[in-house]
Order: structure tokens, then C-alpha cells, then sequence
């Protein structure tokens, strides 16, 4: 049986802290794969300003390196809002073989409740929470916890330096940044 972790988001952009989580939940629960799912539109947040073809091609760049990084467009094909249970019904209907760990951050733990058909979820999956600084991993719910090196890189803080002309060196890959900068994303 493969064990197959997963890990959801906008990806606006994918940075080091992405790629950081998705490795120590792998090494650490000795994962054949982790599928990068980016979402098409998140339930969860704002509409993103980077189209997802933008969003997709960075992950790509992100990744391409791993040899047990890949990426699933289901969300992306689908359009529109996705929601977890959606996407997780289909993958282990489509894998029903595989054995799938939902990687999440602290701050998500914390938002669980909210979750659509969230009972449902725990039923097919394993979650995982990994730690963020400003977050703890209280919750009802039975989850998985990986510790990683507290690195507090976000999405957010990369497109704030953008926006003021300031580095983003060893935020993201390098493939990322150059990305970033031929498409002249987030006002670069």
C-alpha cells in the first residue's frame, strides 16, 4: 500500500517553507509521494490575484528537483471553490489502495471545525498538523504532528516584499523567483 501524503493551497507563491513541510512530513511518516494540490479558487481565503496557470507553473518550478514531489490539477480542473472532501473522495475512490495523509498547519487545526463534511474527512484520511509560530495544535479532532523547524515564511509575506521591491531570495527557489520576475507577477 502506498502512503501518500497531501498537501493543499493556493500556492501564491509556493516558497521554501511549502517544500520544508511537505519533506519532514514525508521523511518523518516514511512517505512514498506527496501530491501538491493546488486549489483553482480556496474556500478559505480571498480570491487570489495570480491566475492559477501562474500558480501551477511556480509549483512546477518548485518541485521539479523531487523525486517523490508531484502535483494533482484536480482542484485546478474542477474551477471554481473546492473543498477538501471533494477532492479526497474522489482520490480514494480513484486510489483506493493508497493510504492518504492531509497535511495541514496549525493554523488550519484550529479552523477544522468549520471544515465541510469534516466527520466524513477523518474517516478516509489521516490528518497531519505541522506547527507555525504564531499557532498551537489544540484540537477535539485525532491528528497527526510532525514537528519542523519553525521558519516563518508565508505566501503573504513573499508578495508583501514583492510589492515593496524587496528580495525574495531563499523565500522561494530560485526557478520561483526567476518565474516571478519574467512574468512580472505581484507587481514585480
Amino acid at each position: 500500500m502506498k502512503k501518500i501524503g497531501i498537501l493543499g493551497g493556493a500556492f501564491n507563491p509556493p516558497h521554501i517553507g511549502h517544500l520544508l513541510i511537505a519533506e519532514y512530513v514525508r521523511d518523518e511518516l516514511i512517505l512514498d509521494e506527496v501530491w501538491f494540490v493546488p486549489t483553482y479558487e480556496s474556500p478559505h481565503k480571498e480570491n487570489t490575484t495570480v491566475s492559477a496557470k501562474h500558480r501551477l507553473a511556480m509549483l512546477k518550478c518548485a518541485i521539479k528537483d523531487h523525486p517523490h514531489f508531484f502535483i494533482h490539477t484536480i482542484e485546478i480542473d474542477r474551477k471554481g471553490k473546492s473543498y477538501t472532501i471533494d477532492t479526497i473522495r474522489t482520490f480514494t475512490k480513484d486510489f483506493p489502495t493508497y493510504e492518504f495523509f492531509f497535511i495541514i498547519g496549525a493554523d488550519m487545526v484550529e479552523y477544522l471545525p468549520n471544515w465541510k463534511d469534516v466527520d466524513e474527512l477523518f474517516e478516509l484520511i489521516t490528518f497531519v498538523g505541522v506547527k507555525r509560530h504564531e499557532f498551537t495544535l489544540q484540537t477535539s479532532y485525532p491528528i497527526l504532528t510532525v514537528e519542523i523547524p519553525k521558519i516563518n515564511i508565508s505566501s503573504t509575506l513573499v508578495r508583501e516584499r514583492l510589492k515593496k521591491n524587496r528580495s525574495i531570495t531563499y523565500l522561494v527557489p530560485n526557478a520561483v523567483e526567476n518565474y516571478i520576475k519574467e512574468n512580472h507577477l505581484y507587481g514585480h
